[in-house]
């Protein structure tokens, strides 16, 4: 399931949830509705709010992070790219059809992750791009003749294989989605909140309305969670200003 389709079930169980709430005022006695009843029922929703902002929380914390890893990553990489392309230019001419590789990799990689079309996913991408050990594939055929060369191909080689490295991190940082527990759990509780909220509400529609607004809220937030946890798919990308910076300043 999509995010987006999550967050909609995440959102009819909220709503499902204050209307059992108000539902059950008809069903119970007099006596469960009691100010003493009352009492107690907000005591335990306030324990399970507890419980619930601590969830919310950690996994906000925990998608924010992913989310910033490969931002960090990304900006790294369109780092490396620049210091990769004045390396081969120092090289001397014959690298040229090198950098002109380095820069086509460069534009295919942010064509496939903030161009591709609808239904592709840019991670799948990613993983199955090899343009860069074919760069490096290429760099070692080169028969330097000076030490100056030679140190200016290791660093090369060293480089490329720094952007390498950094693309399998990315990918295996998104190999950790949210744990479905977590989601499960944190919308099971949240759910029993809703019903306490319900339980003791009045039955009017400004009441409705406002428990629909926080219903609607919790499921924005839950949205965010699972798009900030794939930030190469989804609404919520990381920037491509870093790759496109890199494409300005390399192959001149």
């Amino acid at each position: 399931m999509s995010s987006f389709e999550i967050s909609l079930v995440a959102l009819l169980c909220l709503v499902l949830g204050f209307i059992l709430g108000m539902w059950l005022q008809y069903l119970l006695p007099e006596h469960h509705l009691s100010k003493e009843s009352q009492d107690t029922v907000k005591l335990g929703a306030g324990m399970v709010a507890t419980m619930s902002a601590l969830i919310l929380g950690l996994l906000v914390s925990s998608a924010k992070s992913s989310f910033d890893a490969v931002n960090v990553s990304i900006a790294q990489n369109g780092a490396r790219v620049i210091q990769l392309d004045h390396l081969l230019a120092e090289y001397g001419p014959e690298t040229r059809p090198f950098r002109d590789q380095l820069k086509a990799s460069v534009l295919e990689r942010v064509q496939k992750i903030w161009g591709k079309p609808a239904g592709d996913s840019a991670l799948h991408a990613v993983e199955k791009s090899r343009a860069m050990l074919e760069l490096q594939t290429a760099l070692q055929r080169l028969t330097p003749q000076t030490e100056r060369e030679k140190s200016l191909l290791n660093q090369c080689l060293q480089v490329s294989t720094d952007i390498w490295q950094s693309r399998l991190l990315i990918i295996e940082e998104q190999q950790e989605p949210v744990p479905p527990v977590f989601l499960v759990l944190l919308l099971f509780w949240l759910t029993l909140l809703f019903v306490s909220f319900g339980l003791f509400a009045p039955r009017n529609v400004t009441v409705f309305a406002v428990l629909l607004v926080c219903a609607v809220s919790v499921a924005s937030a839950v949205f965010l969670i699972l798009e900030m946890s794939h930030p190469l798919d989804g609404l919520m990308k990381v920037s491509s200003a870093p790759l496109l910076k890199a494409l300005e300043l390399i192959g001149h």
